[in-house]
C-alpha cells in the first residue's frame, strides 16, 4: 500500500480481482465472442438471408417480401444494440471496429441494390447513398492521423431515417403508404447529401488544424 489513489497514480480505482489479475479479466471481458460481436455476426449472416427472401420468386411476392422485411428490421435493430452494449460493457475489439461498419454498410448496400434492381427505387438513390458512404470511409482514412470525427446528430437522424425508408420500401406497400415512404425516402436523401457535407467540411478543418499543430511543433523544436 503507497497511500496514493489509483486515479493519481494513473489506475482506473478498479481494485484488481484475487491474485492481481485484474489484466487477464479485462481481456476475456472483452474477448471475441461476447455478445456484441455476436450481434455483429448476425447481421453479417442476416445479408445473403435477406438478399434471398427479397429476390424469392422474382422478387415481387408479399409473403417473400415481408419476411425480407423481417429480416432488415432484425439487422437494424442488432446494430442498435451491438454498439451500444460494447460501449457501455466495455466490449469494444478490433474484429467489431471492423466487422461493424462492414456489417451495417453490407446490410443497406445489399437492400438498396435489390430494390433498384427489382425496379422499385431509382439507381441514383442508391447511387448517392451508397456513394456517400464509400466517401465518408475514405475521408476516415485520409484525417484518421489528425483525430476522429464524432458522430452526430444529424449523422444519427440520417441512419435512422434510410433505415425506415428502405424498411417501407422492401414492404409490399399501396396507396397511401407507398406516397408516404417516398418522402421518407427523400428526407433520407436529403439528410444524406447534407450530413455527407458536413463531414467532408469538418474533416477539412481537422486536417488543417492538425497540419498547423505540426508545423508549430516543428517551428518550437
Amino acid at each position: 500500500m503507497t497511500g496514493v489513489p489509483a486515479s493519481a497514480a494513473g489506475g482506473t480505482g478498479r481494485q484488481p480481482a484475487p491474485g492481481g489479475k485484474l489484466g487477464a479479466a479485462a481481456v476475456n471481458q472483452a474477448s471475441l465472442w461476447n455478445i456484441a460481436n455476436i450481434l455483429t455476426m448476425v447481421r453479417l449472416v442476416l445479408v445473403p438471408v435477406f438478399v434471398a427472401l427479397m429476390l424469392a420468386e422474382g422478387g415481387y411476392d408479399p409473403a417473400w417480401r415481408s419476411l425480407a422485411w423481417a429480416a432488415f428490421a432484425v439487422a437494424m435493430i442488432t446494430d442498435v444494440f451491438d454498439g451500444h452494449l460494447a460501449r457501455t460493457y466495455n466490449l469494444v475489439t478490433d474484429f467489431g471496429k471492423i466487422a461493424d461498419p462492414i456489417a451495417d454498410k453490407a446490410i443497406m448496400g445489399a437492400a438498396l441494390i435489390c430494390l433498384s434492381s427489382l425496379g422499385d427505387l431509382p439507381w441514383w438513390v442508391t447511387g448517392v447513398i451508397l456513394g456517400r458512404e464509400l466517401g465518408i470511409t475514405l475521408l476516415r482514412f485520409w484525417v484518421i492521423r489528425y483525430g476522429v470525427i464524432p458522430a452526430s446528430r444529424g449523422g444519427k437522424l440520417k441512419t435512422l431515417s434510410q433505415g425506415i425508408a428502405v424498411g417501407m420500401y422492401v414492404l409490399a406497400l399501396t396507396g397511401p403508404l407507398a406516397t408516404l415512404r417516398f418522402w421518407v425516402m427523400a428526407l433520407a436523401v436529403l439528410l444524406t447529401v447534407a450530413t455527407g457535407l458536413d463531414y467532408v467540411r469538418q474533416a477539412i478543418v481537422l486536417r488543417r488544424q492538425g497540419r498547423a499543430a505540426e508545423a508549430a511543433g516543428e517551428r518550437s523544436a
